[in-house]
């Protein structure tokens, strides 16, 4: 089982009809969508959401993205999506977690890692920048 991170936040989402494939399943690929809702609820708690980001001058581009399918998603099925913050001082790195809301059982985990860009200059970062790390200090306060 993978550690609980030191920050998280959960989203629930009813799975709506334009989600699902001729199987009644959710199509792969939206579940992307679901992590980025739980990232962007994530973020909001740390105090340092895209848009500040940007203000900051900084891109994050996702470089890596893992799911593991454990059983499917169906159309007006309550799940929940917990991202849990693992890593900030060099890269961004957060653990998902998709369950039933009804039952709990476990459908989907990911973790999707995302690095710093200076915007004006388009170079990859070696760290992350200091006011994203003081965000994440800040939070853990």
């Amino acid at each position: 089982m993978r550690k609980d991170g030191v920050l998280q936040s959960e989203i629930e989402v009813l799975v709506p009809f334009f989600d699902v494939d001729s199987m009644d399943i959710v199509w792969h690929g939206h579940y992307v969508k679901y992590l980025e809702v739980a990232r962007c609820a994530l973020l909001d708690r740390i105090g340092h959401n895209y848009q500040q980001m940007r203000d900051a001058g900084y891109g994050w581009p996702i470089i890596d993205l893992q799911l593991r399918y454990v059983r499917p998603a169906r159309f007006n099925q309550r799940i929940s999506v917990r991202a849990d913050l693992v890593e900030w001082e060099n890269r961004l790195k957060i653990n998902y977690l998709i369950r039933d809301v009804e039952t709990g059982e476990r459908l989907t985990r990911a973790s999707s890692v995302q690095v710093a860009v200076e915007i004006a200059s388009r170079e990859m970062q070696l760290a992350s920048p200091a006011v994203f790390v003081d965000a994440v200090r800040k939070a853990l306060t």
